[in-house]
């Protein structure tokens, strides 16, 4: 059977282009620790379920998320059922419900709108079934074991911090929403030099976490411990933050930092002529921006920044992590030009009940020409299309597709630190950081660095191949060259 993996390519592409963002097939971010107290429904001999059970889903692109579900009946015969995905560091999602009957069983997990079904073979004790979610399924075989594996993040901080930690609330007022991070200060006596950190593209936390790791939380730490005050923000719409995240642009998250800023100015522990941003993939897209506008910034770092535009981006982006995954050249090809053909019709057509109508028609083009067992297997559904469609016609994606950073890079008068990681399959070094070099060259930046750091990844994690399917398994979450290239370019630039 020939190997089809287009359209699935191009889902990954709109879910995990610049990362910071998690993905979370179809779901949205949990942190609920609670176990449910699980609702029976018909369940018999529940000896052969009880325990721990885990499995391996592959989604689109190739990348593997464990998955672990938790079933444990109580002393009054009530069940309790929860479920984790470690690599996504989230546990504790309630199951709502669990049926097993004649060796069938059953899970639904109502609040990402997930369910599991599958079949209990005794001689391998195994139950292999299906998961499903947003009208995508995906082949889950689990295994009991015998407890939850750790996931291993040995950068992370440990309390009690050689330094204060304060939560903080702030307003963007032309936008009209609040705001809510956590402010670190040094403990030596200050005005301190400060930095926001500005997260990737998708809905982020103030730890721009993402499988499990906490990159700006070990970035904070980092610098906070060299004496320099570091703010990190929820996103609007999320966590404390409050606002509309779906209809917002790279230009609105802008003004959320430059609402930062001006939180810091009026902070008397900051030197107001020492704030900087630093800007992770696509933060490296608002830090320049922000620069341009505000007269206050002193200093930006781009980490993994685009210097092309996103369309550009993303073609070079399919294509290499199509080849890590080992995808054929033909696939390849056909995705490319799958991709052309729709960000066409987001580029060139303003009407979005229009746009959205002529992508489904594409898609439901190319799903014309698999099997019934292709399309089971790509996991793919009206409802997932409808998902695909909204994401591609977006306001955030209609912006990110043809803003080129170059103009604003060129007003870029501040001292410039960029750098990317040589394995970096998401932002290709080579082609960016040439951009961003040019760009800040002709505008007359006369004191910016550009640097590729050899073997890191898009997150800047010691990595093999620079796949986002191996961003899970990595313990480390920055490596230390990264975070000491950062630490010392900043120092040298606020003595």
């Amino acid at each position: 059977m020939r190997n089809k993996v287009t359209i699935c390519l191009v889902l990954l592409i709109i879910i995990i282009v610049s990362m910071g963002c998690t993905f979370q097939p179809g779901g949205q971010q949990q942190n609920n620790s609670q176990i449910n107290n699980t609702t029976d429904e018909g369940t018999e001999d529940l000896s052969d379920i009880e325990g721990i059970w885990m499995g391996n889903l592959t989604v689109p692109g190739g990348l593997q998320l464990r998955i672990i579900f938790n079933i444990f009946t109580n002393p009054d015969g009530s069940i309790n059922a929860s479920m984790d995905s470690p690599d996504q560091g989230v546990s504790g999602i309630p199951v709502d419900t669990v049926s097993y009957k004649e060796g069938n069983l059953s899970l639904e997990v109502k609040s990402i709108e997930g369910s599991f079904e599958g079949v209990y073979k005794e001689s391998s004790e195994t139950i292999e079934g299906e998961w499903k979610q947003a009208g995508s399924a995906f082949p889950l075989i689990l295994n009991r074991i015998e407890k939850v594996p750790e996931v291993q993040r040995p950068q992370d901080p440990v309390k009690p911090y050689p330094y204060t930690e304060e939560e903080v609330i702030y307003e963007n007022k032309e936008a009209e929403i609040k705001l809510a991070g956590t402010l670190t200060l040094p403990q030596s006596e200050g005005p301190f030099p400060a930095v926001i950190l500005i997260t990737g593209s998708g809905q982020q936390n103030r730890d721009e976490e993402i499988f499990g790791h906490r990159p700006f939380l070990v970035l904070s730490d980092n610098l906070t411990r060299q004496g320099i005050a570091v703010l990190r923000v929820d996103d609007r719409g999320i966590g404390g933050s409050t606002g509309n995240f779906s209809q917002a642009t790279t230009e609105d998250f802008a003004g959320d930092v430059l609402a930062g800023v001006e939180f810091l100015k009026n902070r008397t522990e900051i030197n107001p002529d020492q704030i900087g941003l630093i800007g992770h993939s696509e933060g490296g897209l608002i830090a320049p921006i922000v620069a341009v506008k505000s007269p206050d910034i002193a200093f930006i770092v781009l980490m993994a920044a685009p210097g092309l535009t996103g369309e550009e981006i993303l073609y070079m982006q399919s294509d290499l992590i199509a080849r890590a995954e080992g995808v054929s050249n033909e696939t390849i090809a056909q995705n490319r030009a799958l991709m052309n053909r729709m960000f066409s019709v987001v580029k060139e057509e303003e009407n979005n009940t229009i746009a959205e109508e002529k992508l489904r028609e594409i898609l439901r083009a190319e799903l014309a020409n698999l099997s019934e067992e292709e399309k089971a297997n790509l996991g793919y559904s009206e409802a997932a299309i409808d998902s695909q469609v909204k994401e591609l016609s977006s306001p955030w994606m209609r912006f990110f597709l043809i803003y080129d950073p170059r103009p604003t890079l060129m007003r870029v008068k501040c001292p410039v630190l960029a750098i990317s990681g040589e394995k970096d399959l998401q932002v290709p070094p080579k082609e960016n950081l040439l951009a961003i070099d040019e760009a800040l060259r002709a505008g007359g930046n006369k004191d910016y660095s550009v640097k590729e750091l050899p073997g890191l990844n898009h997150l800047f994690q010691t990595a093999k191949t620079g796949s986002p399917s191996e961003y899970a398994r990595i313990e480390e979450t920055i490596s230390p060259v990264a975070l000491e290239t950062i630490g010392n370019w900043i120092s040298e630039h606020t003595q």
